[in-house]
């Protein structure tokens, strides 16, 4: 049954050698959020044995030597060929989702941020992705504005299907797609209302970490977007590893394009969140003191 909360396109996990974590699909599945799996054949039965089988789309190609960006063209093609206007592309490493409101963190009972922000979207001309923030990267010590204009959107992004672009390179694929876009003159968008709980780079087993990541691998995925955008990517050393630094001041000119016949609305529309004690009794470090629940 689809709810008034459900996303209205299609969600999309990329997943490889994860079968036992399945960290993303168990997030969607608390939140009764539909999505599909994309593994590939040799790793099917032992996906199957733990996910719904229904959820699962099985990739006709494996073992590359491409990371993740095969599975992500594959993807697009997939959302394009159902219809899609846009689709939803997420990492397999997220635990949870979570709304950031007065600087608190609020776990999620429902997909209502991922409508909200599909919602926000389609008021504009010219958004071409869109994404959350992460859990990490909004402290409680500052003020975070509702969402960033015109920067890297990461592991968990909405895609407008109709674009005349595609996943490239082995490293950094989501920043450097961000970066050809915002060159473009079109507009992304960085929710720091809504946020996806993911677990860092390189400390979880399967996924890239065992086929990129390891050795100099963080060098090389500097060098490689530095050496795709040269005019805005350097590289720096920061927290005791190598790094890329992106210059996003160039891309403040482009400004959002209001969909014709668009009247915004008055007022909040909580999409029927609200917010519910957290009854487990033994909180673990971390969680919430309560939830969005509808």
């Amino acid at each position: 049954m689809t709810l008034p909360t459900d996303p209205q396109y299609p969600i999309y996990i990329v997943s490889k050698s994860r079968w036992k974590q399945r960290m993303t699909a168990k997030a969607l599945d608390e939140i009764r959020v539909p999505y599909r799996i994309i593994v590939e054949e040799e790793e099917a039965e032992r996906y199957r044995a733990v996910i719904d089988p229904a959820k699962i789309l099985v990739l006709p190609f494996s073992s590359l030597g491409q990371g993740s960006i095969p599975a992500r063209n594959w993807i697009w093609d997939h959302a394009l060929a159902s219809g899609a206007k846009r689709h939803w592309i997420l990492d397999d490493n997220i635990g949870a989702f979570y709304r950031l409101n007065k600087n608190t963190k609020i776990k999620v009972g429902n997909g209502a941020i991922f409508r909200a922000a599909e919602d926000f979207v389609e008021r504009y001309e010219n958004i071409a992705l869109a994404g959350f923030q992460y859990f990490m990267f909004t402290p409680r010590k500052r003020r975070w504005p509702t969402f960033v204009l015109n920067t890297r959107i990461y592991s968990c992004i909405l895609i407008r299907c109709d674009l005349p672009y595609r996943w490239r390179g082995i490293y950094n694929e989501d920043t450097d797609l961000s970066i050809r876009i915002l060159k473009d003159g079109w507009c992304t968008i960085l929710f720091n209302a809504f946020l996806c709980h993911k677990q860092a780079t390189m400390t979880m087993s399967g996924g890239n970490t065992d086929l990129l990541y390891q050795g100099d691998g963080r060098l090389k995925m500097a060098e490689s977007l530095r050496d795709q955008h040269p005019d805005i990517v350097r590289i720096i050393r920061r927290w005791g590893r190598w790094q890329h630094y992106v210059d996003y001041r160039r891309f403040k000119t482009n400004q959002l394009q209001l969909r014709q016949g668009i009247d915004l609305p008055s007022g909040i529309d909580n999409y029927g969140m609200m917010l519910k004690p957290f009854n487990r009794k033994r909180k673990s470090k971390g969680e919430p003191d309560a939830i969005h629940t509808a």
